[in-house]
């Protein structure tokens, strides 16, 4: 089932930023270890960034590093993606995912166990 709520996508220019948060109306996890993935058209989803569940430490995919920043507000429920310097090759439908299980960063997807609805960032040239 759908537990964690992806918005701020959306159409925007090379260059330009995005910012996606998501929220997890109903359901407390600000001890989950939190990730964001992306996956384009005939691509696997892909790990974009991590961070534990007391925010302390971030771990982001080399095609994002020094572009992406993620953070998080245990007491909003909310972990946010701000995107900058985007590019026409981070277009794909963006997810959040929280996992109830991992200890620290967790950067693959078996790693996590609820999963967004996902948000589409398109970048044009």
């Amino acid at each position: 089932q759908v537990v964690l709520v992806e918005s701020g996508g959306g159409l925007v220019q090379a260059g330009d930023s995005l910012r996606l948060s998501c929220a997890a109306p109903g359901r407390r996890f600000s001890t989950y270890a939190k990730g964001w993935f992306r996956q384009a058209p005939g691509k696997d989803r892909e790990f974009v960034g991590a961070i534990t569940s007391n925010g302390g430490n971030v771990y982001y995919a080399k095609s994002v590093k020094g572009r992406f920043t993620i953070s998080r507000d245990n007491a909003k429920n909310t972990v946010d993606l701000q995107m900058d310097n985007l590019k026409p090759e981070d277009t794909a439908v963006y997810y959040c995912a929280a996992s109830s299980f991992a200890t620290a960063l967790a950067l693959y997807v078996t790693e996590y166990d609820y999963w967004g609805q996902g948000t589409q960032v398109t970048v044009s040239a």
